[in-house]
């Protein structure tokens, strides 16, 4: 049975360990993603969310007992910016032996300040589990107060209506489990509307957010149910709470969508031969959405899927543009993406780790003064690592110092994995301590200005 921590009985861990994953996939070139996979997956959104009024960034991660222990420990804790400390992390929810990290959580806060942590399911073998902070703003406790079949899981608060949880669930495919678009509402968490499917053609991965009141979402196509043949880009946004659907430019889409060439099709990468994996989304000043992906050539790791390019495609008002940001070396160099005015930047783990075709690697920042149209490496975030680094998010409202955050892991046997966060500049990075003896730590100061921090 998964547990969950309550008033009574609070589950803390002495520490920040995450968990460390292999898919078993083997290639020439290695898994096809392994590695420190505490904040994966790029389809779990929000993995942190910083709240004004209590002064803090909270996050969850997928945690491990010991560094020698593939056993998935749903971990949630925060930041306070007043004091820079982190306290001992809470256990909201034990796995009880599943060592897979597609069963990570996301969090979110409600308008009364509650915290809510979704855990993943995983097909119909786990159901998905809610949580419910005891109080407001306070990790001392938690409820669980659903139980769902849900998996890769994107919980969105829109002011004055509720949840907007947009998530996938299984049917029968050609070549395996075809992955379906869903989604749903609640006004409290508890009591949800029926389960609404957005898309079903083969199967699909999506990555979405919340820009005033508006929910977007950009996913791709699995010709045949083959997840490793993912391509094509699509797009679908709602104003309305899910009652309507429609294209970019506000065309209005029959649900669900059951062929791959429908309305929501932006880029049509099939006919080009190249895969897509979504990281992350974002809106610039008018509210158009803006998608950075990986796109290459092949869904297993080494040189033949070459070019693999970061890329950003976003809507400027009338049409699709799309530009590169980097050339990478891994379909899972997973990063995200910051708007701020004319200021957009990407953290991602762009440069070549001590794996150089491994899962991860170097994180740096990317940087763009004119929209995305061009692109500058700014800044090494990490440099010399012991091993790579891997699936950089961005907490909501991401606020400095903890403006990214990550982990690290060997991706070629099991490891300890680290969990690291930065500011804006990528130009202090800071270590979420291992161990602590006591309830309260700041933590160390990793890396500056691309380089290791010896203290």
């Amino acid at each position: 049975m998964d547990q969950s921590s309550n008033e009574n009985e609070i589950s803390r861990v002495n520490g920040y360990r995450g968990i460390w994953y292999e898919l078993g996939h083997t290639y020439e070139y290695g898994d096809r993603y392994s590695g420190g996979l505490g904040t994966y997956t790029a389809y779990h959104q929000p993995a942190a969310i910083y709240s004004e009024r209590f002064q803090k960034t909270f996050f969850t991660y997928g945690g491990a007992p010991s560094a020698d222990r593939r056993h998935l420990l749903i971990m949630v804790s925060y930041y306070n910016h007043q004091t820079g400390t982190v306290p001992q992390p809470v256990l909201v929810c034990d796995k009880n032996g599943v060592d897979d990290p597609h069963d990570n959580g996301v969090i979110q806060m409600d308008a009364d300040g509650y915290l809510y942590v979704f855990v993943s399911g995983r097909n119909t073998l786990r159901p998905g589990l809610i949580y419910r902070s005891m109080e407001p703003g306070c990790i001392d406790g938690f409820q669980l107060i659903s139980e769902q079949q849900v998996t890769y899981p994107q919980a969105w608060w829109v002011p004055n209506q509720g949840f907007c949880f947009l998530f996938t669930k299984y049917s029968k495919g050609v070549k395996g489990p075809s992955r379906e678009l869903y989604w749903k509402t609640s006004a409290d968490g508890v009591e949800w509307s029926a389960d609404h499917e957005l898309a079903r053609f083969g199967g699909h991965y999506q990555v979405s957010g919340l820009h005033a009141g508006k929910i977007a979402t950009f996913f791709n196509w699995h010709p045949e149910s083959d997840n490793n043949e993912r391509t094509n880009l699509y797009y679908a946004q709602t104003k309305d709470y899910g009652e309507t659907w429609t294209t970019a430019g506000g065309d209005v889409l029959e649900l669900p969508l059951d062929q791959p060439a429908n309305a929501a099709l932006v880029i049509d990468y099939h006919s080009e031969g190249r895969l897509v994996y979504t990281c992350d989304i974002n809106f610039d000043a008018e509210g158009g959405a803006i998608l950075l992906y990986v796109c290459s050539r092949d869904g297993n790791p080494g040189p033949q899927g070459e070019p693999r390019e970061l890329r950003m495609t976003r809507w400027d008002g009338e049409r699709w543009q799309t530009s590169v940001v980097a050339v990478l070396t891994h379909n899972y160099d997973m990063g995200s993406l910051y708007v701020q005015s004319d200021l957009w930047r990407v953290i991602a783990p762009t440069e070549a780790g001590p794996d150089p075709l491994g899962t991860g690697g170097e994180v740096a920042v990317w940087v763009s003064r004119d929209q995305g149209t061009t692109w500058q490496r700014e800044q090494n975030v990490t440099n010399e690592s012991e091993t790579n680094h891997s699936h950089v998010r961005r907490p909501l409202s991401a606020k400095d110092p903890f403006f990214a955050f990550w982990a690290d892991g060997d991706t070629r046997a099991l490891s300890a994995s680290k969990l690291y966060f930065c500011d804006a500049s990528g130009r202090s990075v800071y270590q979420l301590p291992y161990t602590m003896e006591s309830d309260w730590v700041k933590p160390m100061l990793a890396f500056k200005d691309g380089a290791k921090f010896n203290q």
